[in-house]
């Protein structure tokens, strides 16, 4: 399960980080991109604090800066390759509030997937943006990574 895990979550930062470098290039990022790449990052940083049981720093449509993407990723890279790496039992059940205040409880192996298939998810629509605002968006399929 580790091996699985921290296999797709190089591969979400992979594509987070090209995704990154593709806007940072840009002399306008579409307002979409910065909204839904912000909430990406936002929701691995709730995710992330919900599983170590950290006070939650950001709103999850909260937006940044595109200069501060980079930091925000790597720090949910690290927490999350932290968690993945420490836990003993990914079965383990975590329970948390929602955004709107409601009590659920996840396996942790759930959470974990869905932080990277939120992620997947919503790199479709930035890339499907960036189709419609005629820009080429990077190829970011996952067996295009793994060659």
């Amino acid at each position: 399960m580790k091996g699985f895990l921290h296999q797709h979550f190089d591969y979400n930062f992979y594509c987070n980080k090209k995704l990154i470098e593709q806007c940072a290039s840009m002399d306008q990022v579409p307002e979409k991109c910065i909204k839904l790449f912000s909430h990406i990052l936002n929701a691995h940083h709730v995710w992330n604090h919900r599983i170590v049981g950290k006070p939650i720093e950001f709103d999850v449509w909260q937006t940044h800066k595109v200069e501060n993407w980079q930091d925000i990723h790597y720090e949910n890279q690290r927490t999350s390759f932290e968690i993945i790496t420490n836990a003993d039992d990914f079965a383990k059940r975590i329970d948390y509030e929602n955004s709107e205040g409601r009590t659920f409880g996840n396996e942790l192996k759930d959470i974990l997937f869905h932080i990277v298939n939120h992620s997947t998810h919503h790199r479709g629509q930035i890339l499907m943006d960036f189709r419609l605002a005629g820009i080429e968006p990077e190829s970011l399929d996952y067996i295009l990574y793994k060659r």
